[in-house]
């Protein structure tokens, strides 16, 4: 699979997500405890964008419905929200961020 760049690791503080597309697909990267992390971007339960949401000891909660998913697995943690969301592969090299690109 491909590694697509997203972020430059300075761009992103800790405790901090946003947005990226990669691939066509909207992709959520976290910085937690000097780690990044990425899932999808968009609540499995009310499609709301998960950059918009509050992000606290490793959870994403969405905007829209308050729904909760672990960040480093997926998981949806409380209703409304029951469908995980997916995870996806990323490093760093340097101080670029790269994810791997999401099968369609």
């Amino acid at each position: 699979m491909e590694w697509i760049k997203v972020a430059s690791a300075q761009e992103l503080g800790e405790d901090e997500v946003r947005s990226v597309n990669v691939a066509g697909h909207s992709i959520a990267i976290y910085r937690v405890g000097g780690e990044f992390l990425a899932t999808d971007g968009i609540c499995t339960h009310g499609k709301a964008q998960l950059s918009d949401g509050f992000l606290e000891d490793g959870c994403i909660e969405c905007p829209l419905h308050q729904g909760r998913f672990d960040i480093r697995t997926g998981k949806a943690l409380c209703a409304p929200a029951t469908v995980d969301l997916r995870t996806h592969a990323t490093k760093r090299v340097g101080d670029d961020i790269y994810v791997q690109a999401p099968d369609a």
